[in-house]
């Protein structure tokens, strides 16, 4: 959406005032680890732009909390998947051959919005090891989320989804839907039925830059509206409004849960 319909349907603008009282009656405190999917344009126009959220969200977790967000890089994959556009297959030797390998100070981060790009960009934001599904955090809890981040399985045990399962963390979803709760994903490594395919990425090895493939699960997301909703009836989520955005604030050691629960459920019975 083009910043002037954003103004045109903006009842009011937002400020980092306004953005953090509403995160606070959404149920955010100070000293919450919360790991953050966000979508600038669905809060209305904000004065500051990311730059703003970014503080609003720093400021109402106070010194003592820890945000984290997503820094995925989709675009350091297998090219013969890629749909979204889709490549010449012809061009497909020389991606493997070419593609830059990941670089946690200066991979951009693919469609994750401007808020966590914004985020990942900031000095001193740390950086999880991760070809494709990397993430970001600051603050006192920093360090141990982003520590460890197994190549494979990339949503496990041993990932920032991982450490934030272990912390009891919270996890907002501002001004997007449950199929964008990575969260969700950690279940699908529980779950023996789930399907592995192959995957791929340029990385360093010993200094070298390589194209490294490795088997993963087939993680899919085309169930999680339906089972977000589910998790929401059983009174886990808040439901409130930063700016026009509407959102959710869930634990993610229950989202998990349920969903690893739900998922053999629905998609696996």
């Amino acid at each position: 959406m083009g910043e002037r319909k954003i103004i045109d349907a903006s009842a009011k603008l937002n400020t980092v005032e306004s953005i953090r009282a509403d995160l606070g009656r959404l149920g955010v405190r100070e000293g919450d680890t919360l790991l953050v999917h966000s979508s600038l344009s669905k809060i209305g126009w904000v004065c500051g732009d990311a730059e703003a959220v970014v503080l609003a969200l720093q400021q109402a977790l106070g010194s003592a909390g820890t945000l984290v967000m997503p820094a995925h890089s989709g675009q350091n994959s297998d090219p013969a998947e890629w749909a979204n556009p889709p490549v010449p297959s012809a061009w497909l030797e020389e991606i493997y051959a070419h593609m830059p390998a990941f670089d946690p100070d200066y991979t951009a981060t693919r469609a994750m919005g401007r808020i966590a790009e914004q985020f990942r960009s900031l000095p001193g934001t740390l950086r999880s090891y991760h070809p494709q599904v990397s993430f970001a955090a600051r603050g006192p809890l920093a360090a141990e989320i982003t520590g460890v981040h197994a190549l494979t399985p990339q949503f496990g045990q041993d990932s920032p989804l991982g450490a934030l399962y272990r912390l009891d963390a919270k996890v907002l979803l501002l001004g997007v839907g449950y199929d964008s709760c990575t969260t969700f994903h950690m279940a699908e490594t529980q779950i023996d039925e789930m399907p592995r395919k192959r995957m791929g990425a340029a990385i360093l090895e010993d200094g070298v830059r390589t194209w490294k493939w490795f088997e993963d699960y087939a993680y899919d997301s085309d169930d999680f509206d339906r089972l977000g909703q589910d998790f929401e009836e059983q009174g886990h989520a808040a439901v409130g409004k930063v700016g026009m955005a509407e959102c959710r604030l869930l634990p993610v050691r229950a989202a998990v849960d349920y969903a690893a629960s739900w998922l053999k459920k629905h998609r696996f019975a």
